[in-house]
């Protein structure tokens, strides 16, 4: 087929890509260690909670946060999640830059660049065997590579790319777990097809396990097994496949008790018959094999397209209900294992991962959407989950805000819908849009919106204890850039040792663009 290219299996780099920055760190550091207080990737811990229970930050003083420092992305804004480790933060661009700065005063202990933009968190795990470097720092990237680089350095140990395909990318941060990764891989070929001469469509999704030391794939598994074959000719004779889709967009969720990795699926972009896509997948985390899988919503045909049938539209066109969140694996106290799914239908969903997937309650607390819905993530502590929603471009009722929601039965505890002040950009394209991940800590919701604001809710209750506008003015920064804030959306707030960090400016929504870290502490001190 055409998309096909070489895959390189391995590219191991001699010497590092670390670039030379402004406002160096005057000494290395500290060594790395990790601790039960670090945030350490996408959500925090194996189960995705986004919940950190040891914040240093008290419910009390939520109120008197304030900004200790701001960091400016050079070239371009970011996505993913600052990670928090000891006295470093680690950040990956869309500029390809990775960085680790110094959580006190945002100063820089090194800056690798990597040849293609990167919207993941970094995972720090100890490099097993006794490689190269103690510890590795590792992402992904829009080439579908997987990259490692030494923690303590920024030296590239080794790169993988596990998709060959030309549009495939890695979107959703890779999982460490006992000397491997676990990497999800998307796509935007629903995007490409939109143009008629694109032979849509091509891409399947794919869970991948890859040996953490070396780079090398141990497993692959399709959510769609079977290979892309010719269907029909659209409108303007450009020769069609299928099946495709079922992206994985986020990081996947690990369950040591069953030895599983469980992973939410993207839409299917073509007619041809998927079983896996919009679906709940549960793998096998040493071969890969699927044990079990539950499809929400079949035949969620969806690519951006004009008209049904025209061009490389399916005939049937779906919603556009992708499982774009991760999964969060919870144990009620005195309760059996919940895994919490939330679908951009806008509805929330708990599964019981002991009898295949089946469903135990479900509960709608929006309207859905191509971009309305359960977007980037939900958080989860030991008995209530708290949920985000976007909704935007709803014409009927649409419901942004935050609610919450108890883990054992579903009872809906709040709703509190999204705050509406002027946004400081053109109220053209403002919007109140919650879609961004959120995160947890005890008796507190941090949760950002379209409108550049990060609100600090009560769990309690849902009130709001703090507000801050990240895109009120342009930021002076540690390092000197200009930067200013904008939209919050895409990976959401961390919290950890007395800080919280969050990236301000997601440039793919319709809003102010930005490129500023901002960095938190009580009473800033």
């Amino acid at each position: 087929m055409p998309f096909r290219r070489a895959l390189p299996a391995l590219i191991f780099a001699a010497s590092a890509l670390c670039q030379p920055h402004p406002n160096p760190c005057p000494d290395p550091g500290a060594p790395i260690a990790l601790t039960a207080s670090d945030w350490n990737g996408w959500g925090r811990d194996l189960d995705n909670s986004h919940y950190q229970p040891h914040p240093g930050i008290q419910l009390a003083d939520v109120s008197k946060l304030k900004l200790k420092w701001a960091f400016a992305y050079s070239g371009g804004k970011a996505n993913g999640p600052p990670t928090v480790i000891g006295s470093r933060v680690f950040v990956t661009s869309e500029s390809g830059h990775v960085y680790a700065l110094n959580a006190q005063t945002g100063c820089t202990y090194w800056t690798f660049e990597s040849p293609a933009p990167a919207r993941t968190a970094v995972t720090i795990a100890q490099v097993p065997h006794g490689g190269p470097a103690k510890f590795a720092a590792y992402f992904g990237d829009e080439h579908a590579s997987v990259c490692a680089l030494d923690a303590l350095t920024g030296r590239q140990l080794w790169t993988t790319q596990v998709d060959p395909h030309p549009i495939a990318r890695i979107t959703g941060s890779p999982v460490f777990y006992r000397d491997r990764l676990y990497v999800p891989v998307a796509s935007l070929e629903e995007v490409s097809a939109a143009k008629l001469t694109y032979e849509c469509c091509t891409f399947r999704g794919s869970l991948v396990a890859i040996d953490a030391a070396a780079g090398k794939v141990i497993w692959k598994t399709w959510v769609i097994p079977d290979a892309p074959q010719p269907l029909r000719k659209n409108s303007s004779g450009t020769q069609m496949y299928g099946p495709a889709g079922g992206g994985i967009w986020s990081a996947p969720t690990i369950d040591p008790a069953r030895k599983i990795v469980y992973a939410g699926t993207g839409d299917s972009y073509t007619d041809a018959s998927t079983k896996m896509t919009d679906a709940i997948v549960a793998f096998d985390l040493d071969k890969g094999a699927v044990q079990w899988f539950n499809q929400i919503t079949p035949n969620d045909n969806w690519v951006v397209c004009q008209k049904p049938g025209e061009g490389n539209c399916p005939q049937n066109m779906g919603p556009d209900f992708d499982f774009g969140s991760s999964l969060i694996l919870r144990r009620p106290a005195g309760g059996q294992p919940v895994l919490l799914a939330g679908q951009k239908s806008g509805v929330i969903m708990a599964l019981d991962p002991q009898s295949r997937g089946r469903v135990l309650w479900q509960a709608k607390v929006g309207q859905g959407g191509s971009l309305g819905g359960i977007e980037f993530g939900i958080a989860a502590d030991g008995q209530n989950v708290y949920v985000p929603m976007s909704d935007v471009n709803v014409k009927t009722d649409p419901q942004p805000g935050l609610t919450a929601l108890q883990i054992a039965t579903g009872k809906k505890l709040w709703h509190v819908p999204a705050p509406e002040p002027p946004c400081s950009w053109s109220p053209r394209t403002c919007n109140h849009a919650q879609s961004a991940a959120i995160t947890a800590i005890p008796g507190v919701v941090f949760s950002g919106a379209t409108d550049g604001h990060l609100r600090a809710y009560a769990s309690e209750d849902g009130a709001v204890l703090w507000d801050f506008d990240t895109a009120a003015k342009l930021w002076d920064t540690v390092n000197g850039i200009a930067a200013r804030g904008g939209v919050l959306d895409g990976g959401g707030p961390t919290v950890a040792g007395g800080m919280l960090f969050v990236n301000s400016g997601y440039g793919r929504m319709p809003g102010q663009p930005g490129n500023v870290l901002l960095a938190f502490s009580v009473d800033g001190k």
